[in-house]
């Protein structure tokens, strides 16, 4: 069984904080690039973070710069993306996928917004930030 599982989502108040977590299972994790997107009530799907399998780069859009922590522990396979002074803007699903790791920033922030490469995602953990 391959795939991806996203937990830890939940209501929090604006300000508050909230810690994702992606597991995965069936394949090692150290050989792949693994990215969060989210797609809030009314919208597209956006790419949010991501980060490489060969030197642990990591790469954020604007929006969530300063706030957003992405992280991999591979000895759990596991990927967190800690989220800080959260804002109703940060309502949605989130999601985290698998994609093949390439040299050059560009290539990261290309993922994050065309969406390259992607083979597997998961099923999704709804945030919701309201007071």
């Amino acid at each position: 069984q391959v795939q991806l599982v996203e937990s830890g989502g939940g209501l929090v108040q604006p300000g508050g904080s909230l810690r994702l977590s992606c597991a995965a299972s069936g394949f090692t994790l150290d050989y792949y690039a693994i990215g969060w997107f989210r797609q809030a009530p009314g919208k597209e799907r956006e790419g949010v973070s991501c980060i490489s399998s060969s030197d642990g780069s990591t790469y954020y859009v604007d929006s969530v710069k300063g706030r957003f922590t992405i992280s991999r522990d591979n000895t759990k396979n596991t990927i967190y993306l800690q989220m800080n002074s959260l804002n109703p803007e940060d309502t949605g699903f989130y999601y985290c996928a698998r994609f093949p790791s390439r040299s050059g920033q560009g290539w990261y922030a290309s993922v994050l917004k065309y969406y390259y490469g992607i083979d597997l995602w998961g099923k999704g953990t709804l945030v919701t930030v309201s007071s």
